[in-house]
């Protein structure tokens, strides 16, 4: 199978199971015909923006970013140094007068998971559809901060 196929058969896998370990991947590739070493499954994950997110206890991989938004988050990145999570509201910390640009890009690209933003000087207040959404949007923003 072909790099982009594998691709596809990972996303599929990540999106109907809450999958914790690249071993469970690796195991689940197998299962279907696909052979490879764990470094290319490390690669194809990089490659396709999996990142961890954390519910009731467990980790798990998740799409973090799809195509389409992937400049949205990277704009959102370029002006946050900063983000932190309480439940379901991100706080992202920004420089003097750039938290309303932030809030103008999350309002013009209405993502399902963010309900609504309020911007003070240098804070922005991003509250998300639910804890899973919040984890989801600060992972997002810090796989490009890091």
């Amino acid at each position: 199978m072909n790099k982009a196929g594998r691709h596809d058969l990972i996303k599929a896998m990540i999106r109907q199971e809450k999958i914790g370990r690249q071993t469970d991947i690796q195991q689940g590739l197998e299962a279907r015909g696909v052979v490879g070493t764990q470094t290319t499954l490390s690669r194809d994950l990089r490659e396709l923006g999996v990142i961890k997110i954390h519910e009731n206890g467990r980790s798990f991989y998740s799409l973090a970013i799809e195509e389409e938004r992937v400049n949205f988050i990277q704009l959102l990145a370029q002006y946050a140094y900063k983000v932190d999570r309480a439940s379901f509201i991100l706080v992202l910390h920004s420089e003097l007068g750039e938290a309303a640009l932030m809030a103008n890009i999350i309002d013009a690209e209405k993502p399902e998971t963010i309900l609504g933003t309020l911007a003070g000087a240098n804070t922005l207040l991003v509250i998300c559809r639910d804890d899973v959404a919040a984890q989801q949007v600060e992972a997002e923003i810090n796989y490009y901060l890091n």
